[in-house]
């Protein structure tokens, strides 16, 4: 993956333009529905973007992405961070042209989901009831619902159809206006101002293997027509969504075929809901579930060193399975998870960021997340803007005399010393203490370290013994 400075640079220009007219109550649903997925730096981009463009205008004139930087406040890599993340949750286009080794953007704002897209979408519903909870989910739904009509049985119809108010033209006026169909149309490399649906986020069918489903599944039992485009794409999405594989799915598909042999969605989303919630406890999936963005990956080729086996190996799990991996294959506690999701929310970091942030407090805290220090380390390299595996690493070996004094209990009535107690410190494999950084220990500290050492050493004898 290419860095940002390879992909822009902030001379590149820009020109906004709108796939159609982006209405007022589009800030609503963007402020409440997509700003807790995507975060305030994207709804950010979204809004000054959409700024540029006039009223009742599909274009804007030509801008330079320094002047971008200068009305956000921000670097051109957070910039581009937050326009790939636009681009993957559907509410931007980007389209590039290169002319004499200059580069020149399009970014066409697609407008979001209606509300009644959002809520009964499958996915994005799911990631927010998740990410926001069930109480403010449900105040979101009475939000952006309102009463319907009353019972249309109790009342009768009295509209009249158009045949009944309007008459139609004499045939020589038809024909005029045949004669002239060309003024009706719109003029050469123009269209007529907007808006088409959006059709909301669809995972490439791609990456789900059909053929190992379909090798499950006998035409008697599921018939391949019943496998339309429609299915398919909800079949990705939920792959997607709840991590199932081929196999898992086929049970699912199977339990959503009705009477006419053919598959009903609703009840495909809803075998796929209950089974990841029976596996889960009653849970749902979280966007916090993913694993490393692969613009943030440092390793692209094959891990040779001990060191970069590790850091391959935090850059493609999940928080979730690095937890689990660190407790053996067992499932970690709720407050655990809960501590792990507030932080990365709340300071913004990535799930690599946070596997090493767990794998550094695990081994200094005798295997437990201490809530405190965990909020702490992550507000620090939140401001540190770390972003990448390695970043995080250099930061922890870097600051490690800092994240001692955090870990020392400061008891009430103790002398404003500043002398920190000497401890026999336990650390990650990847952290190398031979760092230029390390800092120095004096002859006495040292000894005191080597004796304690040997101490532990002499109880584990006895505990084998």
């Amino acid at each position: 993956m290419a860095q940002h400075w390879q992909e822009l640079v902030p001379i590149d220009r820009y020109i906004v333009a709108a796939e159609g007219l982006l209405h007022e109550y589009d800030r609503k649903v963007l402020t409440f529905l997509y700003q807790p997925l995507i975060g305030s730096s994207c709804f950010s981009l979204y809004m000054t973007l959409w700024g540029e463009l006039e009223a009742n205008r599909l274009w804007s004139e030509s801008s330079s992405h320094h002047l971008l930087m200068n009305l956000m406040g921000m670097n051109l890599k957070d910039i581009y961070e937050a326009r790939l993340k636009l681009e993957g949750i559907g509410l931007i286009k980007t389209y590039v042209k290169t002319e004499d080794g200059e580069r020149a953007f399009i970014y066409e704002l697609q407008p979001p989901l209606t509300p009644e897209q959002f809520f009964l979408d499958g996915m994005l519903n799911i990631y927010l009831y998740r990410k926001i909870g069930k109480n403010h989910f449900a105040r979101l739904k009475r939000f952006f619902s309102d009463q319907k009509i009353p019972d249309e049985h109790e009342y009768k119809e009295v509209t009249k159809s158009f045949q009944d108010v309007y008459a139609s033209a004499a045939p020589g006026s038809m024909q005029y206006m045949q004669d002239n169909s060309r003024e009706l149309e719109a003029e050469d490399e123009q269209v007529f101002v907007g808006r088409h649906g959006q059709k909301g986020v669809q995972i490439n069918t791609v990456s789900f293997d059909f053929d190992l489903l379909l090798s499950g599944l006998t035409d008697s039992l599921v018939p391949r027509k019943a496998l339309n485009p429609k299915v398919k794409d909800v079949i990705s999405n939920l792959a997607f969504l709840y991590g199932i594989d081929p196999m898992q799915m086929k049970n699912i598909v199977l339990s959503a075929v009705d009477e006419e042999n053919e598959i009903d969605v609703e009840e495909l989303r809803k075998a796929a809901r209950d089974w990841y919630q029976f596996i889960h406890y009653d849970d749902l999936p979280s966007l916090i579930e993913r694993s490393q963005p692969a613009i943030h990956k440092v390793l692209h080729d094959e891990p040779k060193t001990k060191e970069e086996k590790l850091m391959h190996y935090m850059e493609t799990a999940s928080p979730l399975q690095f937890l689990k991996d660190l407790s053996g294959g067992g499932d970690p506690s709720k407050s655990d998870m809960q501590i792990i999701e507030e932080v990365m929310f709340k300071q913004k970091l990535l799930p690599g960021v946070i596997n090493v942030l767990i794998h550094f407090v695990m081994l200094k805290t005798d295997m437990k997340l201490t809530k405190g220090y965990v909020e702490k380390l992550a507000s620090h390299w939140s401001r540190k803007q770390v972003k990448t595996v390695k970043e995080a690493m250099e930061l922890a070996k870097n600051e490690h005399s800092k994240y001692i004094s955090w870990t020392e209990t400061k008891t009430a009535g103790r002398s404003a010393s500043k002398k920190k107690p000497i401890r026999t410190e336990f650390l990650p494999d990847w952290f190398d203490e031979t760092t230029e950084n390390k800092p120095t220990v004096n002859t006495a500290d040292q000894n005191d370290i080597d004796l304690k050492k040997r101490a532990l050493e002499e109880k584990l004898k006895a505990l084998r013994k």
